[in-house]
């Protein structure tokens, strides 16, 4: 029973087996040919899923090394930018940028609401000298399940000359993003959250522009520089330094598996599991904390937890009692608010077991909840999907 574990977190997440097994292959010299041809399938599956022509690069990292990397490599120390915080991870891009000293404007925005582009645009239209040398955003706010559109803030960002860096860490994979299209200059990702694959690499894409501006950047780099990785790929398919040849090797089975998939079924099938989610967790009473479905996350949600319960009792009797896994929020949400992921290789019978399990452990925490009420809700929102 151990086994059957159900993995609803916003990361990592499950693996599809066929390719967890590719990374038990022997391991290879990394300056062999052998390896050569395994960056270069990865490469252009991935600049399939980031949608753009532009370098990809793969870093041997987590999601955070990245974004280090997209501020180091094109910005100098003092540069001014602005930092949209929509909640905790747009707060820590922000905290990154600080580190590096640079000059960190933070336009807050109320957490479960999206960002106003109307209030950066009004904001750049001041900066008349012009200071603000980039943008920085979180695609998808993992702590509060807003989605944050970057088409518009592309369209900006070409408009008043600044980079457009984005944090696509938990969205990448799961909703649309088109890189080239909508402007965007750095857009950085992990392996282990909608791309399925384990922890260990930082995918991340670099426009031209934002390569030309890292000429001029001051800031220190070595293991995260973007011409350093840039050059030792162009040369001859390598990294500059040692890759995450087992995590590589599951990433390009993913990456094969999203291509015959096709994206825009990738990106239905996450909304549709999210809406199942969240219409079951609101016929069972419950909140959730993103109202609005234009800017709801399609791959983590967050609800509002029963008064009644707190959520160290919630977490530890679905994982004992039923083998589902969930998290709670983070910052100012923390202790008010769980999450459940449903990105990546999350399936309908996932949802299902989630949602029965979730509804026995409110009852039996003392909550007048009717059995099977968000399983009916859920499984009406699959039955929809396959009459359309």
């Amino acid at each position: 029973m151990k086994e059957k574990r159900t993995l609803m977190l916003p990361g990592p997440t499950p693996i599809p087996e066929h390719a967890r097994q590719a990374g038990a292959q022997k391991i290879i010299g990394h300056r062999e040919k052998e390896c050569e041809d395994l960056l270069r399938e990865v490469t252009e599956g991935l600049k399939y899923v980031f949608q753009t022509e532009n370098d990809v690069l793969a870093l041997t990292c987590s999601g955070t090394g990245g974004l280090e990397a997209s501020i180091a490599n094109t910005l100098s120390k003092g540069d001014k930018v602005l930092v949209l915080c929509t909640g905790a991870f747009g707060e820590r891009y922000a905290t990154i940028a600080e580190r590096y000293g640079i000059d960190v404007e933070r336009m807050n925005f109320p957490w479960g609401e999206a960002v106003d582009v109307t209030r950066v645009e009004k904001r750049l239209e001041e900066d008349t000298t012009d200071e603000i040398k980039a943008i920085l955003m979180t695609h998808n706010e993992t702590s509060t399940g807003v989605i944050n559109h970057p088409q518009p803030l592309g369209e900006l960002a070409e408009q008043y000359n600044c980079l457009l860096l984005v944090d696509a860490v938990s969205s990448l994979g799961g909703i649309e993003l088109k890189t080239d299209e909508w402007g965007v200059d750095v857009v950085v990702t992990s392996s282990q959250k909608a791309l399925m694959t384990p922890p260990g690499l930082c995918l991340v894409s670099v426009s031209p522009k934002a390569l030309k501006a890292g000429e001029d950047s001051d800031l220190p780099k070595f293991y995260w520089s973007f011409k350093r990785a840039k050059d030792r790929y162009d040369r001859d398919t390598q990294t500059p330094s040692t890759p995450a040849l087992s995590t590589l090797y599951v990433l390009r089975e993913v990456l094969a598996e999203i291509r015959e998939e096709g994206l825009e079924n990738v990106f239905r099938r996450h909304k549709v599991v999210a809406k199942a989610i969240r219409q079951a967790v609101q016929a069972l009473g419950l909140d959730v904390l993103v109202k609005d479905e234009k800017i709801a996350s399609k791959t983590v949600t967050a609800i509002k937890l029963p008064t009644e319960i707190e959520f160290t009792i919630l977490r530890q009797r679905l994982k004992d009692e039923h083998n589902v896994y969930v998290t709670g929020s983070k910052g100012k949400l923390k202790g008010d608010y769980f999450r459940i992921g449903h990105l990546g290789n999350v399936s309908r019978t996932d949802v299902l077991a989630t949602i029965s399990a979730l509804e026995l452990v409110l009852q039996k925490e003392g909550l007048e909840v009717e059995l099977g009420t968000g399983l009916q809700a859920a499984q009406k929102v699959f039955l929809e999907e396959e009459r359309r």
